[in-house]
């Protein structure tokens, strides 16, 4: 598969024309969801849609995306002075059937993932010290579409409470694991599309 780097800001009319009808890093839990639960089923139709039409579910900007865009830039500056290093933001990355958004590319091996946190968020964050267990699969997706080979997952709460930076190493094991659960994915999304289309077809023939 080729990676392809689109550039465009996030949460743009191009930004949901890219990730149109695939499945994102984002919603990898979803998608590897053990049988068929309602929340799977409901993002397959989603993505179905967006195929049949064109157009993608979603086109604006929430207040919420905006707050949490001024929260993801605060913790990018932190992140980048901690770290001593220099990121390449970029839109959304295509490899195939999927897609991810970064937050950041860094360097030529490593991605940058940031999430806002409530203040007693954050601190149960930094107690563990690890990533939650929910962002895993979106790190691990982001490592698998762009081809690296680490992702530092930060958690920002705010400028007075300190950052958390885990460095998470690309899983290959868990990597194919994915691969298949998100091959199998768009089979069936690729055979829920085609059954409309021909439920079309065969209207018109009546």
């Amino acid at each position: 598969m080729t990676i392809q780097i689109i550039e465009c800001e996030q949460g743009t009319p191009e930004w949901f024309q890219a990730r149109l009808g695939i499945p994102t890093a984002s919603e990898f839990s979803t998608v590897m969801a053990k049988g068929e639960g309602k929340t799977r089923k409901a993002y397959m139709l989603k993505l179905a849609g967006e195929i049949l039409t064109g157009e993608p579910a979603e086109s604006f900007k929430s207040a919420a995306m905006e707050r949490g865009t001024v929260m993801e830039d605060e913790a990018r500056d932190a992140y980048c002075f901690l770290k001593n290093v220099e990121v390449r933001r970029v839109g959304f990355i295509r490899n195939g059937l999927t897609g991810c958004s970064p937050d950041s590319l860094v360097g030529d091996d490593g991605g940058l993932e940031v999430k806002s946190a409530a203040a007693h968020i954050q601190i149960d964050r930094l107690i563990k010290n690890d990533i939650p267990p929910e962002h895993k699969a979106q790190v691990q997706g982001s490592i698998w579409i762009t081809d690296r080979d680490w992702w530092d997952f930060t958690s920002y709460g705010g400028a007075k409470l300190p950052p958390l930076i885990v460095r998470v190493r690309r899983d290959n094991g868990y990597i194919a694991n994915m691969k298949g659960e998100v091959d199998r994915f768009n089979d069936e999304l690729a055979a829920l599309v085609e059954t409309i289309r021909k439920y079309g077809v065969e209207a018109k023939a009546a």
